[in-house]
């Protein structure tokens, strides 16, 4: 009878296979082939080999998106990795009202793309709120261009990346932060260790492979940046397209009757492989830590 069963575990995993192949490993392949084609949006091509890898090499526009992308990894990560660690340790207090200041500060995660970059828009804007106070206290004498600005652009769009994310990676902190033994934070207590010296020695530590997650999650996010600087710059990527993302590039070119779907399926390959990369090595870096 049990040998007659073998496949009920596979009735389970039928449905999410279904969709993973699907929605998934069918459009990867797709993308790889067309990598290799000189495909356009409306199908079609022959097979070109190497040649839009080669001019990925000689396209100045990848390796300024490239180059932007790079930098806001380099930015937010680390952002993204003590800032909702320090807003865990706060709110995670028993005490009246903390219950108000998180979901204070998990609201902008339920808030949508749009309406965020609405926001931020708003408050960047020549005559916003941040511009407003900034000559109110005399710190400028002249709006400062936030969003005309292309390297202003790029860093307004992480703050906004930053300002989106926290809330989400605070409650991932919270749930690490309520498994860590109150045994050790007490016995470090006894042995004269302050609320400081408590949290660099026995909460950071035990929450290296919750940092590691973060650090991953927050990286691949900013890998594939798109919508913040699409909307925080009405879909120009600032002056001559200066603050353009990979994903921007990849959408630009693929994008209307005549995009190149093949050149824009080897840049998202190259993309892919990037953030491979990039995970794998934090990923061997946290294990190599661990060992030693």
């Amino acid at each position: 009878m049990t040998g007659r069963r073998w496949y009920a575990p596979w009735l389970f995993l039928a449905p999410a296979l279904a969709v993973a192949v699907t929605f998934f490993l069918i459009p990867f392949s797709n993308t790889v082939v067309l990598s290799f084609t000189d495909a356009s949006t409306l199908g079609g091509g022959h097979f070109t080999g190497l040649d839009n890898y080669r001019r990925l090499l000689s396209d100045d526009a990848f390796w300024l998106s490239l180059r932007n992308t790079a930098l806001y990894v380099v930015v937010v990560v680390p952002l993204m990795v003590v800032l909702p660690l320090l807003v865990a340790v706060l709110v995670q207090r028993r005490i009246a009202g903390i219950g108000f200041f998180r979901a204070v500060f998990y609201s902008p995660v339920v808030a949508s793309m749009v309406v965020a970059g609405l926001i931020w828009s708003w408050l960047l804007s020549s005559d916003g709120l941040v511009n407003s106070l900034l000559r109110a206290l005399h710190l400028v004498a002249e709006p400062l261009p936030f969003l005309t600005d292309s390297r202003l652009l790029l860093f307004s769009a992480m703050a906004m990346t930053v300002w989106k994310g926290l809330g989400y990676y605070m409650v991932v902190y919270l749930a690490a932060l309520a498994n860590i033994p109150r045994s050790l934070l007490e016995a470090a207590e006894v042995d004269g260790a302050g609320p400081v010296r408590r949290f660099t020695s026995v909460t950071v530590p035990l929450l290296r492979p919750t940092m590691v997650l973060v650090a991953t999650l927050s990286a691949i996010a900013s890998a594939k940046v798109f919508a913040e600087v699409y909307t925080l710059s009405d879909g120009s990527a600032g002056p001559g397209g200066e603050a353009r993302t990979l994903v921007y590039t990849i959408r630009e070119a693929g994008l209307g009757l005549g995009g190149e779907a093949g050149y824009a399926s080897a840049m998202s390959l190259a993309l892919f492989l990037g953030t491979l990369g990039l995970s794998v090595f934090v990923t061997r870096l946290n294990s190599q830590e661990r060992q030693a």
